[in-house]
């Protein structure tokens, strides 16, 4: 009888359970909950978030006991006649301990806590792109690809370009927004001087995204460097407030250059840019003057035979104006050096088998510096600080997972955020001194609590040459190990990422653990080529794409096959950009081996790929004939079995629809059937609420043919 009760209540208790739907899967509900805007309060002890069910902004001590600041009706009852009301909280940035600002209705406000003021500080017109706003609390901004400043104290905007538009472009990202490239405008800590991009692409061919959602089609032209073609040309200027001068450094010919990591001095008087050749094979970083624009010195080179990949400027040291922190691969992982402004490197600062994952800072006295690394383990990102002139490290985080940080500027606390596979999000507060928490500020309930999900694992495997490979492992609700499963790789298998992470649902996402609520095995490889494990890892791939990732991701897939549990003759794979081009390659290299593929926005040919990117991996057609030939999904197609669906965006300005279109058109050719669904409205992936039907296309074209 206790037998059969206990079957019954287990039985009753599955049948209680929820089941994800792929409205959940894109439903902001369903992440765990965090403090949003949670900061420092400038170089202060506190810290402060924003409750925006109650419109409050919270303040808290180091020991998290916490109050209400400040509310929307307290600054609403400061706004003055005639301007917008706040209709909720706004996004705030502390400028220093008292003060913060934000920007609403086209006006940008400061507030002074004592005395409790609110002011306006700047105004910008209607339409203003890429704004950008000084210490001082002047604006940059671009209007029609022309570029303005409002300074505060002048009632008109300095028009400091009047040729935008035809190919010229101010203040915008440029190349690609590759190399670490977030924004196009650079103000001087000062809030004095103004470091921008021009970018000239009136020499890149127009490519046509067409609009089908007109009366009659429209077509809407954008650039679009492609590899082995003309690149755009991009210059950098500096505009001078207090004199009103605006000049452009001299960083010389070749034009086809890549200008990165634009970085103010200490003293304002020299801009700092890593010079990288077209190649990308030799970076210099160079320093420029101000005031003329004329070169004056390379600090330092770094040559590479495949690639070079600045992503990050010099770090100046806080006290001394002649010491900067530079982070550089150079001995295969990223590693943080000090230099002098000679261009002598004093000393490595971090050294091992390991990356350096992001620099947190350096306290005042410039004796200990703080980042996150992979030294724990390449699932994990952990705190550590080191000391600068001997050899004392501690790591700052101690428990298990995926760490994030906030570091405080005085140096003795840091924000943690983390998660892993048991701990869904925590936020603490922990003292540098010792790694220990002082503060619990929140503790995120598990949005997933009542839905049934299968089981999660990570596996270690072995690439042909011993190199480990990590994937990991999602099966069915219910999981019957006596049963054959259907499978399904997700795959990406690019630079840039990493899929599985020692984090909540171990970086699958809700839509992975929704595939295994629907019965299949779900499996996720990081290969050689991918982020996290240094430089000879990402660079396996050079000039050869779609071989060496393909070769990794087989050894998960037999793996994967040899499983009792899964059905060998029901194996799909499913990727998205680089992921999509996996997934047809991993399809069409291995006939017969996989019966279902599903490839969204793919690389069918990089040659119709963008120049910045491409010819990193694979230099130009012209210099590697060779390994274009091999990596172009069109010279596979007779060896395309099984069924195939591919989706793309048709105003997708990253993986542009000519490569989905060449593609069907030789399979048309080749006799060759296969499956097409274009959104007609989307980039370069789907999103909002369209996300969804997304996931049904998926879900249905794998129950249907898997």
């Amino acid at each position: 009888m206790l037998f059969l009760f206990t079957f019954f209540a287990v039985q009753a208790q599955q049948q209680e359970l929820k089941t994800l739907t792929t409205l959940d899967a894109v439903n902001p509900a369903f992440y765990p909950k965090n403090l949003p805007l949670l900061s420092w309060q400038g170089d202060s002890e506190f810290y402060t978030y924003v409750d925006f069910q109650k419109n409050e902004l919270i303040q808290g001590n180091v020991k998290g006991k916490e109050k209400t600041l400040l509310t929307k009706e307290d600054l609403n009852q400061q706004i003055e006649e005639g301007n917008r009301q706040l209709m909720r909280f706004p996004f705030i940035e502390w400028i220093s301990a008292e003060a913060f600002r934000f920007s609403y209705d086209n006006k940008l406000y400061e507030y002074h806590m004592v005395p409790k003021l609110l002011t306006i500080k700047n105004t910008m017109p209607d339409g203003a792109q890429n704004i950008d706003i000084s210490a001082s609390g002047h604006i940059a901004y671009t209007l029609n690809s022309n570029l303005f400043v409002k300074l505060t104290n002048r009632e008109n905007p300095v028009q400091l370009s009047e040729d935008g538009g035809a190919g010229i472009v101010y203040g915008e990202t440029v190349h690609r927004s590759e190399f670490g490239i977030v924004k196009g405008l650079f103000w001087s800590k000062n809030g004095e001087k103004l470091a921008f991009y021009r970018k000239d692409e009136s020499m890149v061919t127009d490519y046509p995204l067409i609009n089908y959602m007109e009366r009659t089609a429209t077509v809407t032209p954008i650039k679009y460097p492609m590899a082995g073609e003309k690149s755009h040309h991009v210059t950098v200027g500096i505009f001078d407030v207090s004199t009103g001068e605006k000049r452009y450094l001299e960083t010389g010919e070749p034009a086809e250059q890549y200008l990165t990591n634009i970085t103010w001095g200490p003293n304002h008087e020299l801009v700092y840019i890593a010079v990288l050749n077209r190649e990308q094979n030799h970076m210099r970083l160079n320093s420029y003057s101000a005031s003329t624009g004329k070169f004056v010195s390379t600090l330092l080179s770094e040559k590479d035979d495949k690639y070079v990949e600045p992503e990050h400027g010099p770090i100046f040291l806080p006290q001394s104006t002649d010491k900067f922190i530079w982070q550089s691969e150079r001995d295969g992982h990223n590693h943080l050096y000090l230099y002098n402004l000679m261009g002598h490197m004093l000393k490595p600062i971090t050294r091992g088998a390991w990356d350096v994952t992001e620099f947190l800072g350096i306290t005042a006295d410039e004796r200990w510096v703080y980042y996150m690394s992979t030294e724990a383990g390449p699932l994990e990102r952990h705190a550590y600080k080191i000391e600068i002139p001997g050899r004392k490290k501690a790591q700052l985080t101690e428990e298990k997972g995926t760490h994030n940080i906030s570091y405080n500027a005085n140096g003795e606390y840091l924000i943690d955020q983390f998660s892993s596979r048991e701990v869904v999000s925590r936020t603490d507060i922990i003292k540098t001194k010792n790694g220990k928490s002082v503060a619990q500020l929140m503790d995120s309930p598990d949005p997933l609590a009542g839905y049934a999900l299968g089981q999660m694992e990570f596996v270690e495997l072995k690439a042909d040459d011993g190199t480990p490979l990590y994937g990991r492992l999602i099966k069915p609700t219910n999981f019957d190990p006596n049963q054959k499963y259907p499978s399904i790789i997700y795959v990406y298998g690019g630079p840039h990422a990493q899929m599985n992470t020692e984090s909540w649902l171990g970086g699958s996402g809700l839509f992975l653990q929704y595939l295994a609520e629907q019965g299949y095995v779900v499996f996720t490889l990081d290969n050689r080529g991918s982020a996290g494990r240094g430089l000879a890892f990402e660079q396996a791939i050079f000039r050869n794409t779609g071989t060496i990732e393909v070769a990794d991701q087989m050894v998960g897939a037999k793996w994967l096959q040899e499983q009792p549990y899964v059905d060998a003759e029901r194996m799909g794979v499913h990727g998205w950009s680089y992921g999509g081009f996996m997934s047809m390659s991993m399809l069409m290299k291995n006939p017969g081996f996989f019966k279902v593929a599903v490839a969204g926005g793919p690389v069918i040919d990089w040659k119709y790929y963008e120049v910045m990117y491409t010819e990193r991996y694979m230099d130009t057609p012209q210099e590697n004939p060779e390994g274009y030939k091999e990596a172009a999904l069109t010279n596979h197609i007779d060896k395309l079995e099984g069924r195939l669906l591919i989706i793309h965006g048709q105003q997708d300005n990253v993986v542009v629809p000519q490569h989905s279109q060449v593609f069907i058109r030789e399979c048309i050719k080749a006799g060759k059937l296969v499956d097409y669904f274009p959104y007609p409205t989307h980039e370069h992936n789907v999103r909002g609420r369209d996300r969804a039907h997304l996931y049904d296309k998926i879900a249905d074209y794998f129950k249907t043919h898997l």
